[in-house]
């Protein structure tokens, strides 16, 4: 599984420099003018097709613990006692989402046998029980030693060809994939000839592309890149794989702000709730509480074989000082923890003198931005999902749900603690109106937050409608060629899908979705939005309102898959509750 980031705070900054000699003797010049060249199946140059071939196994430890082999799609898993269907990667995000819930505890997770594993040479074999999944778990090598190469990829389609022992061609084959790839080699004796037709491309773990021309070639590409990046094959899905400096150099990179903090099993949040964190490269840190008051102390961090560890040292402020384990870290977020009950949750602000107001009027003023989420006192207003603001640079603001327009004023200010916030005032529509101080900016995503008072508004910057996304476009298409009916919607261990038996449903071109109820209506008016949000992940909104039967499907739904006239979505609510949603065409 390769591992690597596309923040500046997250990058791991790899400076290697491999050499490498190609063994000469082990190519065989052909007698013919095309220059090319064979090599035997038992080659060092063959066995490096081989690793780079290799089923990666490594991606689903989460549920195995073991990255020599994976775990075929579909399957079952009881996770903490919520029961999680496996159909495809994002699944597994979700395992460690209900993970990270609660941060001191004892996961528990149950695979429901039989299960089908798939081998690095791509074997198929079916497990019936825990024994012997971990019999062979225990043969897989672990930590980066295994002979899968992961940092390279070949670009198909390749053409190869077989010889016989007088050097004369006795077939070829065009392969597709690894797995074609890999099976061709399979069925090789260990002293067969074959030769590749070049040039052939190979892709970097970055999506950088190379081009070989030579056996020779090919194997110096592989062989200087293998080490390349980390392959994360290791059992701890959760380590976060920091390298020497990497941690540093995220601590320093941002003011942090204190979320929550946990000492000797009593919860002291309400005490050191946004105190704000600025670790400096010296060594320094500097805390500063509500009142604006610095408190200073010492930092430093050590390597051990059970992960990063952070040491925080005060006169002042004895809840913080401690060695801490650095449970988590990720984007904007990191977890501390230590034995005894004791957890510091931070978030990281990344709104330096860089980001001033100019900064964010420019970055409100690109493109259209989509409402993830509003809350106001704690209640979610579900009716503006999905709905569009459009800030104009002259103080302007109009929010659109393409039937319906209000129009506002908008302006980006300062709050006494330096935080950039924006004030709306839309006199028809209070739910938006409000002094909302940035916590999270990113170029696709925007997050206002009171946490004290639970005002929460999170945005998704859309441009051009998406129209350069060929998934978002190929799902549109889908779904708006005729009707649709629900076929299935289940709420945890309540089915529903009777609610919405009455219901036909057509969506339509500029984000408008009817429902109608029977054979002539009545008809309701919704929105619906196909989008891919600043995860990467392909999100279907649905609004329908917020009155029951229709208002259950209002949500920002995960898109899971679609064919022969079927989609299927999902949501995953606080309790950790997965809602399927499957709409199915109506014949």
């Amino acid at each position: 599984m390769k591992k690597f980031f596309n923040t500046t705070c997250y990058v791991s900054l790899l400076a290697m420099v491999l050499t490498f000699s190609a063994c000469q003797e082990e190519f065989e010049e052909l007698p013919t003018g095309d220059e090319q060249e064979t090599i035997m199946a038992s080659s060092s140059t063959a066995k490096l097709i081989e690793r780079t071939s290799s089923k990666d196994g490594s991606y689903d430890n989460i549920i195995d613990e073991a990255s020599c082999f994976a775990v075929q799609f579909p399957y079952t898993v009881n996770v903490n006692g919520v029961e999680v269907n496996i159909d495809s990667l994002e699944d597994l995000e979700v395992v460690e989402e209900i993970f990270d819930e609660v941060d001191i505890d004892d996961d528990i997770l149950e695979i429901l046998f039989p299960i089908t594993i798939t081998l690095a040479d791509f074997t198929e074999i079916v497990i019936n029980n825990k024994e012997e999944l971990r019999e062979l778990a225990e043969e897989c090598i672990e930590g980066g030693d295994d002979d899968d190469i992961e940092c390279i990829d070949f670009v198909y389609p390749i053409t190869l060809f077989t010889f016989d022992i007088n050097l004369e061609q006795t077939g070829n084959v065009s392969v597709n994939s690894d797995e074609e790839l890999r099976r061709f080699f399979a069925g090789l004796d260990e002293n067969d000839l074959i030769s590749i037709e070049f040039p052939v491309t190979l892709k970097l773990y970055d999506g950088t592309e190379i081009v070989v021309d030579s056996n020779a070639e090919l194997a110096n590409a592989i062989e200087t890149s293998k080490e390349a990046c980390d392959e994360d094959d290791d059992d701890d899905f959760n380590d976060d794989d920091f390298e020497d400096g990497r941690l540093d150099f995220c601590l320093t990179a941002c003011p942090w702000v204190v979320k929550e903090v946990v000492r000797d099993e009593v919860n002291q949040t309400d005490q050191y709730f946004e105190y704000v964190m600025n670790f400096f490269e010296s060594g320094e840190v500097v805390v500063k509480d509500r009142m604006g008051n610095n408190i200073e102390g010492t930092w430093s961090t050590r390597a051990t074989d059970n992960g990063p560890l952070l040491k925080l040292e005060f006169d002042v402020l004895v809840d913080f000082t401690l060695e801490w384990f650095v449970y988590e870290i990720e984007d904007h977020k990191i977890k501390l923890y230590a034995e005894g009950g004791n957890k510091i949750i931070m978030k990281q602000i990344c709104v330096d003198d860089e980001t001033g107001p100019d900064t964010l009027r420019a970055v409100l003023n690109e493109c259209v931005w989509v409402i993830k989420k509003v809350k106001n006192q704690g209640e979610e207003i579900d009716r503006l999902l999905g709905y569009e603001f459009k800030f104009m640079p002259e103080g302007v603001v109009t929010l659109s749900n393409e039937e319906t327009t209000s129009e506002g004023t908008w302006e980006i200010t300062s709050s006494e603690e330096g935080r950039l916030v924006m004030a709306i005032t839309m006199g028809d529509e209070p739910g938006v109106s409000f002094e909302w101080p940035l916590t999270d900016l990113r170029d696709d995503r925007l997050k206002f937050e009171v946490e004290d008072i639970d005002y929460e508004l999170i945005l998704q910057r859309v441009c051009e409608d998406n129209a350069d996304d060929g998934d978002v476009l190929e799902i549109r298409n889908v779904m708006m060629d005729g009707e649709w009916i629900v076929a299935l919607h289940q709420d945890g261990d309540d089915n529903d899908t009777a609610d919405f038996a009455a219901y036909t449903f057509a969506f339509g071109a500029e984000h408008m979705i009817t429902a109608t109820l029977g054979e002539t209506g009545p008809s309701s008016p919704g929105l619906w939005r196909v989008l891919r949000n600043s995860d990467g992940k392909l999100k279907v909104y649905l609004n329908l309102g917020d009155q029951n039967p229709l208002g259950e499907l209002t949500d920002d739904w995960d898109f899971v898959s679609i064919n022969e006239g079927r989609v299927e979505l999902k949501d995953i609510s606080g309790d950790d509750t997965i809602t399927t949603l499957v709409f199915e065409k109506k014949q």
